[in-house]
């Protein structure tokens, strides 16, 4: 968590670097920046894939250090830039460096966990992303405001090299190699982390990447990822935007309330993941924030007239709009097996995440076009219900386990 923290970081105070006076500093344009922000997801594609694949045959320990040496001095060299073209390569290099942090992380937590605690696993972790999001913006103002725009670069790049010095003591990529945990608990690990394995194989599951570009679910699940994050990037970018529509009020009390969605979003990160666990359905966990945070996003448009129902709803926005993912996450690895799984994860993501260019851009375009925040809101939700669809689409028998499983292996858990 603290380390995709910083990556998160790293990645998001161009943003307030812009703000800061750096198009000022360097004589670059509107377009310009946004297309220094936006390049950092196309070199982001690059080690998703070859990132998970790395993971699965045991060297993510390894490949998360040295990837954080890198982006940390990207980053800290970020700080040096004299002209537009550097900004652009750093930022594209810096979504190298990156890229395969995601997957990578999601497969060593898959080596710590079993599938009956995974997604609360994901869940916790994928809760960065909001603790990020709140912290990166008063953090990187206060640098910039006393210390100006280069030394948010400087400063936090710097202390993302220094991560090494905790990952690297305490991160093991597997209970075989991890010498602190009790033999007992190691051995209950590997043993079910062996059977569902066993499971997977014996079901027809694609062995190959070739096989695995040739199965629809890999595809569904590429395609919900990507269909969420247009609709979520969208609502993530856009909500000061609509809050100060909809409230009237000055940017300061914008950026209190639009920290109100992403508390939400912690609580519904965690009580999704919570509920798919212990129930073991897998499926309707994941479609479920889809629908509920594209009604929600449509009763917000509906209700402006009532200031305080609209708000409502945009808070209920924020508990479904991360909430799928730790539920999500769970299903790569009973679907496929450890072979392809990493590399499927890196895919995933990488093409997901296209979804944070298209969203923001969609709105954008739509507002211009149309001179309309709420026709962009509907267009964003039919992408969430798409979504939702989607997610219903996935075969149930291979990825809901049974009531008496999960139970019997609680059962294990205690004893």
């Amino acid at each position: 968590m603290i380390v995709y923290i910083f990556a998160f970081m790293d990645r998001m105070n161009i943003g307030f670097a812009m703000a800061g006076g750096m198009n000022e500093s360097l004589g670059i344009t509107a377009s310009t920046a946004g297309m220094a922000a936006g390049i950092f997801f196309f070199g982001y594609l690059f080690l998703q894939i070859p990132g998970g694949h790395i993971a699965e045959n045991g060297w993510g320990k390894k490949f998360i250090a040295i990837s954080i040496l890198i982006w940390g001095g990207l980053s800290a060299l970020t700080g040096l830039v004299t002209e537009a073209w550097h900004l652009l390569v750093l930022r594209f290099f810096l979504g190298i460096a990156e890229g395969g942090v995601w997957p990578v992380i999601l497969v060593i937590i898959s080596k710590w966990f079993p599938s009956e605690e995974r997604a609360r696993a994901n869940a916790f972790f994928i809760m960065n992303i909001n603790i990020a999001i709140m912290i990166t913006g008063p953090i990187s103002g206060w640098i910039i405001q006393d210390y100006g725009w280069r030394n948010v670069f400087f400063i936090e790049g710097i202390v993302s090299v220094l991560l090494i010095l905790l990952w690297w003591p305490l991160i093991d990529d597997s209970p075989e190699k991890a010498k602190w945990i009790s033999p007992a608990e190691r051995d209950y690990i590997i043993s079910r982390l062996k059977e569902e394995q066993v499971s997977i194989k014996s079901d027809d599951a694609p062995v190959s990447y070739k096989q695995l570009f040739a199965n629809s679910n890999f595809w569904k699940l590429t395609l919900f990822y990507f269909a969420f994050q247009v609709g979520d990037y969208g609502f993530m970018l856009w909500l000061p935007t609509i809050l100060k529509e909809l409230t009237k009020t000055g940017m300061t009390m914008v950026g209190f309330l639009s920290a109100v969605p992403f508390l939400a979003a912690m609580a519904g990160l965690y009580l999704i993941a919570s509920r798919s666990d212990k129930t073991g359905k897998r499926r309707i966990y994941t479609a479920l924030p889809a629908i509920c945070f594209a009604v929600a996003f449509v009763l917000s448009v509906h209700t402006k007239e009532t200031i305080w129902l609209s708000f409502t709803f945009l808070v209920i926005c924020g508990f479904f709009h991360n909430a799928y993912n730790g539920v999500f996450w769970a299903m790569p690895p009973m679907l496929f097996p450890s072979e392809v799984c990493g590399g499927a994860r890196g895919f995933i993501n990488g093409i997901g995440n296209l979804g944070g260019f298209v969203g923001p851009f969609l709105v954008g375009w739509v507002i211009t076009t149309f001179g309309s925040t709420d026709i962009a809101i509907y267009v964003l939700s039919g992408f969430l219900l798409a979504a939702f669809f989607l997610a219903m689409s996935l075969p149930a028998n291979k990825i809901d386990a049974a009531k008496e499983v999960v139970s019997k292996d609680k059962q294990i858990v205690r004893s």
